[in-house]
């Protein structure tokens, strides 16, 4: 499937090393936040990559909803439990990263979760800059360009139908509200097959250490991460 190389399984359990989960960040995800770089002090898995395993080992439900509780490092084992309409995922110390809720029918087509696995993680993994540097502008407030805070709470999926091909996505509504340094940022999708909604989705993200917006940061921001992608596809 499209994620095999981005982890490793063995015995129930999941592990990465941080050059998977980096290339999983900017080979299937488009994503160079500097938090998924091999060498970054403060690094972690990206959410979108354990999105991506909990369908490749359990299938795609109709509904699924996942909450992140804990971020992920390289050398953690996250421990598989047995499929259920309730899910934990923990470590093996019992320290808890992720949970799942799912229901309807499932489905273990592996061509529609690759392309819906794909769509999703592109598109999120382009929420930076693209849809959060205007949504902030609007409230006049900006991420700390020394030190951004982006936390993936949660996300959920809701699909009419099982029975769909290729699916691509589209985004439906964007809002954002401000409480002195924090902000909570919602981004609602739809789920698309040849044009037709099948689908919709909601993704939840904290955001910390805001400041008052300075034009000339974000552009510099926004450049610096245009050029990582220029390098990175030269390689």
């Amino acid at each position: 499937m499209l994620i095999d190389s981005y982890y490793t399984a063995s015995n129930g359990k999941i592990s990465f090393t941080r050059e998977q989960g980096s290339n999983f960040a900017k080979q299937v995800a488009d994503d160079f936040n500097p938090i998924h770089d091999p060498d970054a002090r403060r690094f972690c898995i990206p959410g979108d990559l354990l999105f991506a395993i909990i369908l490749a080992e359990y299938g795609l439900s109709q509904h699924m909803e996942f909450t992140f509780t804990g971020m992920v490092v390289d050398g953690i084992e996250l421990v598989l439990p047995e499929p259920a309409p309730e899910l934990a995922i923990n470590d093996t110390e019992g320290r808890q990263y992720l949970t799942i809720h799912s229901s309807g029918d499932n489905t273990r087509n592996a061509s529609l979760i690759d392309t819906l696995t794909r769509s999703y993680v592109e598109f999120s993994g382009h929420t930076f800059p693209h849809i959060l540097v205007p949504l902030l502008a609007g409230e006049n407030v900006m991420i700390n360009p020394d030190r951004p805070v982006v936390m993936y709470d949660s996300m959920s999926i809701d699909l009419d139908r099982l029975d769909i091909g290729t699916v691509s996505l589209e985004i439906d509504r964007s809002t954002v509200s401000i409480n002195g340094k924090r902000g909570e940022v919602r981004l609602a999708f739809n789920l698309l097959e040849s044009g037709s909604i099948v689908g919709r989705g909601r993704k939840r993200m904290i955001l910390s250490g805001l400041r008052p917006y300075e034009k000339q940061a974000m552009d510099d921001i926004t450049a610096e991460v245009n050029q990582r992608k220029l390098q990175f596809r030269r390689l």
